[in-house]
């Protein structure tokens, strides 16, 4: 599987028609600031609580978590994907 996006060969035909490559990074552009975001605040309010500390650090975290989760969705879709529709015939 090559390229930046999920393989072509790891979707099913029935998905593939509605899910072109430009909808899927969007959507990881989309999924992983909503994540980052949520993760960095909790995670940093964890480690600091809810001070004002935290309230300087979260923005930074955030910022940081971003661009390395989106990164790391390009390796992990193409490994949840084909392994969600392996597993689903189990289900």
């Amino acid at each position: 599987m090559s390229g930046a996006f999920l393989s072509v060969q790891a979707v099913p035909h029935r998905i593939r028609t509605n899910m072109d490559k430009k909808t899927l990074i969007i959507a990881q552009i989309i999924i992983t600031c909503l994540m980052a975001f949520s993760m960095s605040g909790v995670m940093s309010a964890v480690g600091l609580g809810l001070t004002r500390e935290w309230l300087y650090a979260w923005p930074g975290q955030f910022a940081m978590a971003w661009p390395i989760a989106f990164v790391l969705t390009q390796v992990a879709t193409r490994i949840a994907f084909p392994l969600a529709f392996r597993l689903r015939r189990f289900l």
